[in-house]
């Protein structure tokens, strides 16, 4: 007896398109229609617009193992890092996708944290895996990751980390002094006078490259000596910053530059918990855009971007560009930042 299976009709599985289907449908040869998609060969404008538009129409997919043996290529690359929380190099990664994605170019992620074994066994499993090259990315400028990425026979491009030392290397930082610069010449422009900077550890060197040109912007305007506390990247420091400046006898200030969201936050709260009114007692500006506190902070918090994702853009980019064998010129670029006003501090006159 039949349980009814034999007249099911089963659907019509779709065989893939091929090449030569984009080749007939546009009336050429396949080889004409693979140098067309792969960008090669001499032929009109007209006729590799033609052919593309009819592979787009089919839904052609290039077999991608096929191109990387033609190419010699796995169209694949590799992102260390060790910023376990993503924090900076998530951003970096989003741009680095960005620009490689209308290139074909996928991108896998590998946290090292700071272990040399592991960095190295990731390393190893991304030249097994022929990556067309590797990006590294940290959690801070100052610190190298603990993997040797000298010697490998493909491009390297550090972003949002230093190079190791005595090497040709091709790096990616941001401007952290010219960040600091526009915060505090957006506080000058405001018409404040007394601005302090509460920022990170001193271990840390862009904390030093801040504080210099914050030093630098009040020389330049031939303002009050300048004021300077370290301490920790958190909320807690911001607290306790706010309770050393305000506790204290003489004039306070009317203005904060902090060396991190956290810290602005937790200097906001602390005002406000004083019954100062932010920003009009004082006006207060973070670093680094973290959205999820600077949105949150209340008020919403004036922040300077370290353009992260414009970094790992630029990266990527510039990895095609020695993957595919042009010249590039060794050094580490700094790339600008740029100042996200929100409500802690107002906008200046006419702005």
């Amino acid at each position: 007896m039949s349980d009814g299976s034999d007249n099911v009709i089963q659907p019509a599985r779709r065989r893939p398109v091929t090449l030569r289907d984009v080749a007939e449908t546009a009336g050429v040869s396949v080889a004409t229609a693979s140098k067309a998609l792969n960008d090669q060969g001499r032929m009109t404008v007209e006729t590799r617009t033609r052919i593309r538009s009819v592979a787009l129409q089919l839904g052609f997919r290039p077999n991608g193992l096929a191109q990387s043996l033609l190419r010699r290529r796995s169209f694949t690359v590799g992102l260390l890092t060790n910023d376990t929380y993503g924090r900076f190099s998530l951003p970096v990664m989003a741009g680095v996708s960005e620009a490689l994605l209308d290139n074909g170019v996928s991108v896998f992620l590998c946290n090292v944290e700071d272990d040399p074994r592991l960095g190295q066994m990731h390393v190893d499993a991304m030249l097994e895996k022929r990556v067309d090259g590797i990006i590294a990315s940290g959690k801070r400028l100052d610190r190298h990751l603990p993997v040797d990425l000298s010697n490998l026979g493909i491009p390297v491009i550090y972003a949002f980390t230093n190079p190791d030392p005595d090497t040709n290397a091709i790096a990616f930082v941001s401007d952290d002094a010219g960040g600091a610069r526009l915060a505090v010449e957006h506080f000058v422009a405001l018409g404040r006078r007394r601005i302090v900077h509460v920022t990170g550890p001193e271990t840390f060197e862009v904390v030093h490259q801040r504080a210099g040109a914050y030093r630098a912007v009040l020389a330049e305007q031939g303002m009050a000596p300048p004021r300077v506390l370290m301490g920790a990247w958190s909320e807690g420091w911001g607290h306790q910053a706010v309770a050393e400046l305000f506790d204290a006898p003489g004039e306070k200030p009317d203005a904060v530059f902090c060396g991190n969201d956290q810290i602005a936050r937790g200097v906001v709260d602390a005002l406000r918990e004083r019954g100062l009114r932010v920003p009009d007692d004082v006006g207060v500006v973070g670093f680094d855009n973290w959205e999820i506190v600077a949105a949150a902070t209340r008020p919403p918090l004036t922040t300077v971007d370290m353009n992260l994702t414009a970094l790992g853009r630029e990266a990527g980019l510039t990895l095609l560009s020695l993957v595919d064998g042009k010249p590039v010129e060794p050094g580490i670029r700094k790339l600008p930042c740029r100042l996200v006003v929100r409500q802690s501090c107002g906008r200046p006159p006419g702005d």
